[in-house]
């Protein structure tokens, strides 16, 4: 070799030292400290910085009520009367603390009592309870003293009781009876005496009476409505015979524990039905509705009950008749039906078909049955808009629309039948107001009268007082702290009860994310959505972006829009040098039905196409963000639409963490695919949900990607992702694959140990730093 060639090579060689040698120098290393920093960004250190907040009113009589705020000293409990506008403490709390404490032989501070909530009895007493003791004390004087009777104590404590035996009970309006589930039947106590009977004796395993087990949930409480007068129930019998099971083992040091349960899917020959009937509690007799078996379907979510109440079901006030809806297994079609309690008689009134699936609203299920008028008020999307409509009880025939649009009716809140008005939650009814806002609107049944009660630009929170002359009103923004007040049913504002104080929080550091704005894919259609940035943000540098996905259809990305003072981690991610977004897409709820159905029967679309349009206009909005580096992580649906992303966009998006994710709908419970994708059908080897399966794109992956599921997951079972495991494996695929033992759909205890390894996935792999080393995230000291 000559020397001109050993020269430059030796000057090329030392280039490449050098050039090394400097990236390795501009590496950053992401410390604990940064992490610590993220850390307290979490719920578990912020929201103990906020303070009068939560206004949760439980009524007394007349209106009275009360409720328990937190305040910088303590918690306070405050007492309300709206009649005389007066808003006070409801007794004087040191002086109470002190006579609790000399009744329970203890020591309790007047700022921290020892309990959270209290009962007003007949004699102007207060009932408390510590613990397993109830205590009655005198609030003018602070003198206590054990509860003469503490069975009834025990009968007055909130929801989530349980029978003597330890299932769940579901407690008459009166208060008088209970009726739990014991060996696949109903029985039923007399809360006084806790004299127990058995109320049916035909139910059998897989038949049982009011359970709630079928697919994704399970579980021993009991799924009835109570008559007004407390004397019977609507119920059901579930018929799972014959129903494909879903199969579980635990991860153990010894025979692995089986759990199965029936979990039908989509395309099944048999699914879960249910027989309704209605019982006569006390005389324990079963009358069936004379009817074929019904599905196990409502209007307002998956299954039959929803957060534990038996949907689509209301009592006639004289309790001789049940009204209920009935919907069908695709949930095109919903029929409203009058069943006579006595005899079991059922007429078909009237019958709603669409072309995608129908639902009733948000929260509640938006219609009411008015017998005394013969009249149904119904919720219908027939004009795009979710609005009420006006029918004849008796003929089912239409007579008038009572609401119209644009913007929805989204939550039916009160009817007053003698007035004819109605008060409900509305959404997009304000020109220039994000249009997931909840607003409380009032109407009357003929239409007139239309009017917004709470002009306030935020989310509304509503609840009326028993007799509907009130409401306690506590309105926010994502990045606006609440205030609450106490309105009359006209709207006038009576008294402010609480402004909330955010001073500590922002003095933490703590900073809002920003709402947002967007085009969707057609470049036409807003969306709406927050982005968060780095505290220190330094607009002259250059972040990578993280999508924070959950494409709906049943809710969006965003969530409720009002004030937290986190979001989950989204703030903790920005802090360690992301910006993160959050976007809902076409194809997420509380807009137009259009909207909704942006992607019905394509369920792999996951509002990606929007995702994608949204993220590139903010990049030309916001010169710091690095459209080089782009991750996208969520959970459940959020899982799917992760994966579908890292396959279906390989060239944009960079790293994503798919957890828990319903990847094929066809293992998944039936009815959420067949809501949203439509009743499977069968082509030959192939059908209409094999196009939205994510495996099918896996060879597509170029990023970097992470899966993650519990491997006792009862709602998403962990096959939907092994799937795509044995896919991308089969297609010589690089991944990672963290699967958690034993865990459930949310992770449970493991679940600080998934967002750290969530932040470590998206600082090595797209921010391009080293993580610090097994960092744990420890609960505030």
């Amino acid at each position: 070799m000559s020397g001109s060639i050993r020269f430059h090579s030796t000057v090329m060689l030392l280039a490449t030292v050098v050039a090394s040698t400097s990236a390795l120098a501009q590496q950053r290393t992401v410390t604990a400290a940064d992490y610590d920093r993220a850390s307290r960004t979490l719920a578990p250190w912020t929201s103990p910085l906020v303070f009068g907040t939560a206004v949760r009113p439980t009524w007394l009589e007349n209106d009275r009520f009360w409720y328990r705020t937190t305040t910088t000293a303590g918690s306070q409990f405050i007492l309300v009367d709206p009649a005389k506008g007066t808003r006070g403490v409801a007794f004087d709390q040191a002086r109470l603390a002190s006579g609790l404490s000399a009744a329970a032989g203890a020591t309790y501070n007047g700022n921290a009592l020892p309990f959270n909530t209290l009962q007003y009895l007949p004699n102007g007493s207060l009932r408390v309870r510590v613990a397993a003791r109830a205590f009655d004390c005198n609030p003018e004087t602070g003198r206590c003293g054990a509860a003469m009777d503490d069975r009834e104590a025990a009968a007055a404590a909130p929801a989530g009781r349980r029978s003597r035996g330890g299932a769940p009970e579901s407690r008459s309006p009166d208060g008088k009876r209970a009726v739990y589930i014991k060996d696949y039947n109903l029985w039923m106590k007399d809360v006084a005496t806790g004299t127990e009977k058995q109320v049916t004796t035909d139910g059998v395993k897989s038949f049982g009476y009011a359970t709630d087990n079928a697919g994704w949930t399970h579980s021993d409480r009991p799924i009835v409505s109570w008559s007004p007068d407390s004397k019977k129930i609507a119920t059901f019998q579930q018929d799972e015979r014959g129903v494909g099971m879903m199969h579980m083992v635990s991860t153990n040091t010894t025979h692995p524990v089986l759990s199965s349960w029936a979990y039908p899917l989509p395309g099944d020959s048999i699914i879960t039905t249910i027989q309704r009937v209605v019982i006569d509690v006390e005389a324990a007799k079963v009358t069936r509705f004379q009817m074929p078996a019904d599905q196990h379907r409502s209007t307002l979510c998956d299954d039959i009950s929803c957060n534990g109440d038996f949907t689509d079901v209301e009592w006639y006030p004289d309790g001789s008749h049940i009204a209920f809806v009935s919907s069908s297994r695709d949930h095109k079609s919903a029929t409203f039906r009058v069943a006579d309690v006595a005899t079991g008689a059922v007429r078909d009134v009237f019958n709603e078909t669409v072309r995608t699936q129908y639902e009733s609203g948000t929260a509640t299920a938006n219609w009411r049955v008015l017998p005394a008028s013969n009249e149904v008020l119904w919720f219908s999307e027939r004009d795009d808009w979710g609005n009420l409509y006006l029918y004849d009880l008796g003929t089912g025939k239409l007579k008038s629309q009572v609401t119209n649009g644009p913007g929805n009716v989204s939550q039916l809140l009160r009817v007053d039948e003698k007035t004819r008005t109605l008060w409900y939650l509305c959404v997009g009814k304000a020109a220039g107001v994000d249009p997931y806002f909840r607003m409380l609107c009032r109407t009357g049944m003929d239409g007139k009268r239309y009017a917004v009660l709470t002009p306030e630009v935020g989310d509304h929170d509503i609840t009326f007082s028993p007799s509907g002359n009130y409401v306690v009103d506590s309105y926010s923004q994502p990045n606006v702290a609440p205030v609450t007040v106490l309105r009359d049913a006209n709207g006038k504002v009576i008294n402010t009860l609480e402004r909330a104080d955010i001073s500590r929080l922002v003095a933490s550091g703590w900073k809002p994310p920003m709402p947002i704005k967007v085009k969707a894919r057609d470049g036409q259609t807003d969306l709406y959505g927050l982005m968060y940035t780095p505290t220190s943000l330094d607009s002259t540098k250059k972040y990578p972006i993280v999508n924070y996905i959950y494409p709906g259809p049943q809710t969006g990305s965003v969530g409720s829009r009002s004030f937290n003072a986190a979001r989950g981690d989204n703030q903790a991610l920005a802090e360690l040098g992301f910006i993160v977004v959050q976007i809902d897409g076409m194809g997420t709820p509380w807009r137009s039905k259009s909207f909704h159905d942006a992607y019905y029967g394509k369920m792999g679309d996951n509002t990606l196409p929007d995702q994608v349009a949204g993220m590139k206009e903010l990049a030309s909005r916001y010169s710091f963000i690095d459209m080089d580096k782009i991750g996208i992580w969520g959970h459940s649906g959020g899982g799917f639409a992760t994966a579908g992303a890292m396959f279906r966009y390989p060239d944009f998006f960079k790293v994503g963490i798919a957890e828990s994710g319903n990847h094929d709908n066809r293992v998944y419970e039936d009815d959420w695919g067949e809501r949203y994708e439509g009743l499977l059908e069968r082509n030959g080897n192939s059908d209409n949900y094999a196009a939205e399966a994510n495996q099918t794109l896996a060879k597509n992956l170029k990023g970097k990607l992470l899966l993650a599921h519990g491997t006792l997951d009862d709602n998403v079972p962990a096959n939907n992702t092994t799937l795509i495991v044995d896919a991308l494996i089969k297609a010589n695929k690089d991944f990672d694959l963290l699967m958690l033992p034993n865990q459930a759909h949310g992770y449970g205890s493991m679940a600080p140990y998934m967002m750290r390894k969530r932040w470590d996935y998206f600082v090595k792999n797209l921010l391009g730093a080293e993580p610090p080393k097994e960092y744990e995230i420890k609960p505030p000291a």
